[in-house]
């Protein structure tokens, strides 16, 4: 049996956590009229043949790396797009972030506490980017490239692991009406 790779292994040991579960405990307690309420909503639909979010994920995190992009080889000249970008991405962080929540409530398992982890993630990644955008507005562009930075270092950790969920665990698949799994 050939070894695991880190990433595999870092998975799995996220996935087997009681911290694990006691995030996803946490998440259900804070967040659990709303995703009761987007289940509602076209946010979770089965039109594409699978979850919506992780489509909705690459606007949010485009605009997010897009800013840092910006922040980091564009010179003065590009701070107001990075701003402009670091808010959109913000827009778009709600229904993404609505629609992930609203899939995760129907997971169990190891696939339930690598998804709390990778709300959490999203979590503290959008409010550096709340912090982020704050800053800008205040004139503080050095503090929100800063944050910036930050939230993009969280998303690729956290974005490790919803990609984990929806490409090896299969979480993003959703059989259409009347399709046998």
């Amino acid at each position: 049996m050939a070894s695991r790779s880190l990433p595999q292994r870092v998975a799995r040991a996220v996935g087997e956590s009681p911290i694990s579960e006691r995030v996803a405990r946490a998440q259900e307690l804070a967040y659990g009229q709303v995703i009761e309420w987007v289940r509602r909503t076209p946010l979770h639909t089965d039109v594409l043949g699978h979850s919506i979010h992780p489509s909705l994920t690459d606007v949010t995190a485009g605009c997010w790396l897009s800013t840092s992009l910006l922040d980091l080889a564009g010179g003065s000249e590009s701070r107001r797009g990075a701003t402009l970008l670091a808010g959109f991405g913000l827009l778009a962080s709600v229904p993404t972030a609505l629609a992930g929540a609203s899939d995760w409530v129907e997971m169990s398992g190891v696939e339930r506490r690598i998804g709390a982890v990778h709300g959490l993630g999203m979590d503290a990644a959008t409010l550096l980017f709340v912090g982020s955008l704050v800053a800008r507005l205040r004139g503080g562009h050095r503090i929100g490239t800063r944050l910036a930075i930050a939230g993009n270092l969280v998303i690729a950790g956290a974005g490790f692991l919803g990609g984990h969920l929806a490409l090896n665990r299969g979480t993003a698949r959703r059989a259409s009406k009347g399709e046998a799994d």
